[in-house]
């Protein structure tokens, strides 16, 4: 395996990160709560944010084997940080699904396949883990 990514710091706790493969840049500073600016998604932040993208993905990819459309599928990302040491202790994700009819089978599929994501799976065991999915009201 090559290197995915390299990761520089600016200085002033901040690190630009690209990813080789892409060229794709992220830019991380430190939260105003330890020290920083908290002038972009912090290491913590990118981590919690990482969860909800990849139980999307995969759901994403629960859905195309089914022909499910959840297209417009969106979540929402609260960290908590705990001390001693300080890290993250809880991710809530919220997943909001699009305004689109899913069936009962279509909803045991996509359920199954959010708590199977390989962030979630690579998490400290500590790290509660919430993640609670909203179908439309409408069907």
């Amino acid at each position: 395996m090559g290197v995915t990514a390299r990761v520089t710091y600016q200085g002033h706790l901040r690190t630009e990160a690209v990813h080789l493969k892409s060229g794709a840049v992220i830019i991380t500073d430190a939260p105003t709560d330890n020290h920083g600016k908290g002038e972009g998604f912090s290491p913590t932040d990118l981590t919690s944010t990482s969860l909800a993208s990849c139980i999307l993905t995969i759901m994403g990819i629960a859905a195309q084997r089914k022909e499910i459309d959840m297209t417009g599928a969106s979540a929402e990302v609260t960290k908590e940080m705990v001390s001693d040491p300080r890290r993250i202790g809880r991710i809530v994700i919220n997943i909001l699904m699009p305004d689109k009819p899913f069936s009962v089978a279509d909803k045991k599929v996509l359920e199954a396949a959010a708590h199977h994501c390989p962030v979630g799976l690579s998490l400290a065991e500590g790290t509660e883990e919430v993640v609670n999915i909203f179908w439309p009201e409408s069907v």
